[in-house]
């Protein structure tokens, strides 16, 4: 007598619902930036850095360590130099931020710009948007300030090129001429 062979009906596969893309939610958010009020729909979870870059393209800030050690990404947060790669945009509502392309008024350089250009402090210009922004919050608070007080001050921004010594230079002189920037941290 022939085994009759036993076969498992193999169900029907059943096909997988398509995935579906998880739906971003979006927040409205105004950002002040630069004396310019910006409306915007962003992700909660999008840094600052990335939105100044991205949607708003100013790029002076630069993406370097992301972990707010290099300074590359420094801006101006309410007058104080902050790591906008640490900082979520969201929570910039109603604040100040200030970014390299808001020194410069009607196409003339702020003191702190022309002094790095006239003392060398100016190498790759990588680290460059965050000295500036740096140098540009002591001069407010401390309009004649010291070498150890600049040294302080940009502790935070990494060069490779250039030493700090011109940067120092740079910042100081524009001390000794009156720091014209102290003028305007009220605007």
């Amino acid at each position: 007598m022939a085994k009759a062979k036993k076969t498992a009906k193999k169900a029907p596969a059943r096909k997988k619902p398509a995935a579906k893309k998880p739906q971003s939610l979006k927040v409205p958010v105004t950002l002040s930036v630069n004396g310019v009020d910006h409306e915007l729909l962003i992700e909660p979870q999008r840094t600052l850095l990335d939105v100044l870059r991205t949607d708003l393209e100013l790029t002076g800030a630069k993406h370097g360590c992301g972990v707010g050690e290099c300074g590359s990404c420094t801006v101006l947060l309410d007058g104080a130099p902050v790591n906008s790669c640490l900082v979520l945009a969201v929570m910039c509502r109603g604040r100040q931020i200030e970014t390299v392309e808001g020194l410069a008024i009607d196409g003339q350089l702020s003191p702190v710009q022309s002094s790095f250009i006239e003392h060398g402090a100016i190498q790759c210009g990588f680290c460059s948007p965050g000295m500036l922004l740096s140098s540009t919050a002591l001069l407010r608070a401390k309009p004649h300030p010291g070498e150890t007080e600049v040294r302080e001050a940009i502790s935070g921004n990494l060069c490779r090129c250039t030493g700090y010594q011109k940067i120092v230079e740079a910042v100081v002189a524009v001390g000794q001429e009156g720091a014209p920037e102290a003028a305007k941290e009220g605007e």
